[in-house]
C-alpha cells in the first residue's frame, strides 16, 4: 500500500478504494511480541548453525514451548537467520522402484569420507548407517583403513546388533578385495555394488556424509587423528539421539526403532505386516529386496540385478 501512494502520489482512501482493502486492515499494526521468541532462535542457530527452522521448531517443542510452527518460520526469517543452500541442477533419470525396507539390518549402506588435520595430515573415515531406522552404526576414523579393518569394524557392529541381509557400496578397491568378500560369503551377507557414476544409487550414506561435512567436519578444526576422532563420535552420539530426521517424523533414529519394532512385534498387535510409520514424508531412498533362503547363498549381486531379485519377495 505505501509503495502505491508513493508511486501514484494518491491518497489513503482512494488506494484502499482500488484494491478492496478495509482502510482499519491497512493501518493495522500487530501488538504481539516476539522478542523472546526471536532471542531463542538467536540461540539456537549460534549452537546449530545449519539447522533449519524446521529443526529449531523441533527444538523449542522439545523445551515445552507451544508454539506454531508458522509463526516460528516467520521470525526465523525477519531475523535473517536463514541458511544458504546451493541448489544444483540434476539431471532426470529412468528408475526402477523398487521395494521398501520393512524392519532394521535389512541392509546397510557403507562408504568412505575424508578430511585433513590442522597438522596435513589426511583423515578417512569408514561410515555405516541402517538403510531403514537411519541409525549411524559406525564412524570409524584414521589415516588408513584397508579391508581387513573393515572386516573388524563390521564384526563389531553385528557382535552388538546382528547381521544384515545386505551391505551396499560403491565399486571401491576395499569393497571389491578378496578378503571383504570372501568374509561376506563365510558370513552369507550379499553385497550390492551400485553402478559405477551413479551415487545415488547408494542415497543413505550419501545424505549421511552430507550431514556429517556441513555439521561437524566443516565445522570444527582438527588438531590431530585423536582430536579427530573424539569430535566424530560425539557428532556420530548427537546424530542418533537428539538429531531430529525429516525422513523419520522428526523423531531421532533411537526413537523411531523402538517404536517401530514394537509396532511390527506380532505378540503386540496381533498382526505379522506392520502399518506405515507416521513420518514426516515416505522413506525417500528405495530399498533392497529380502531374497529368499535359497538364493542366499550368491553373496555378491550387482545393482542392474535388482529388479531380478525384486521379483522373488515372498
Amino acid at each position: 500500500m505505501q509503495r502505491l501512494r508513493g508511486e501514484f502520489e494518491t491518497s489513503e482512501r482512494h488506494a484502499c478504494e482500488l484494491m478492496s482493502i478495509p482502510r482499519s486492515s491497512c493501518r493495522y499494526w500487530s501488538r504481539r511480541d516476539d522478542t523472546a521468541l526471536r532471542e531463542r532462535l538467536i540461540q539456537l542457530a549460534r549452537e546449530k548453525p545449519r539447522f533449519g527452522y524446521q529443526r529449531l521448531h523441533v527444538l523449542l517443542q522439545r523445551d515445552g514451548q507451544r508454539i506454531n510452527h508458522k509463526r516460528v518460520q516467520r521470525v526465523y526469517r525477519a531475523a535473517g537467520l536463514c541458511v544458504r543452500r546451493i541448489r544444483r541442477k540434476r539431471l532426470a533419470r529412468s528408475y526402477t522402484r523398487r521395494p521398501r525396507l520393512s524392519a532394521a539390518n535389512r541392509e546397510w549402506a557403507i562408504d568412505f569420507a575424508s578430511d585433513v588435520a590442522a597438522s596435513g595430515q589426511r583423515l578417512r573415515i569408514f561410515s555405516v548407517v541402517d538403510a531403514f531406522t537411519r541409525e549411524c552404526l559406525a564412524l570409524e576414523t584414521d589415516t588408513s583403513l584397508p579391508s581387513r579393518r573393515i572386516r573388524r569394524v563390521l564384526e563389531r557392529i553385528i557382535s552388538q546388533r546382528g547381521a544384515p541381509q545386505f551391505l551396499r557400496s560403491d565399486n571401491g578397491p576395499e569393497m571389491g578385495s578378496r578378503h571383504y568378500l570372501a568374509w561376506c560369503a563365510e558370513r552369507n551377507i550379499g553385497t550390492i555394488h551400485i553402478q559405477p557414476g551413479k551415487p545415488m544409487q547408494n542415497g543413505h550414506i550419501g545424505s549421511l556424509h552430507g550431514r556429517l561435512r556441513d555439521e561437524c567436519l566443516n565445522a570444527s578444526w582438527f588438531w590431530n587423528l585423536w582430536d579427530a576422532r573424539h569430535k566424530i563420535a560425539r557428532w556420530r552420539v548427537e546424530y542418533n539421539r537428539q538429531r531430529p530426521h525429516s525422513a523419520l517424523g522428526y523423531r531421532t533414529p533411537e526413537e523411531f526403532a523402538p517404536d517401530w519394532a514394537q509396532a511390527a512385534s506380532p505378540s503386540e498387535s496381533g498382526n505379522t505386516t506392520p502399518s506405515e510409520p507416521n513420518q514426516g514424508q515416505a522413506l525417500r531412498a528405495p530399498a533392497a529386496a529380502l531374497i529368499p533362503p535359497r538364493l542366499r547363498g550368491k553373496a555378491t549381486k550387482q545393482e542392474g540385478d535388482a529388479t531380478n531379485y525384486a521379483a522373488n519377495v515372498v
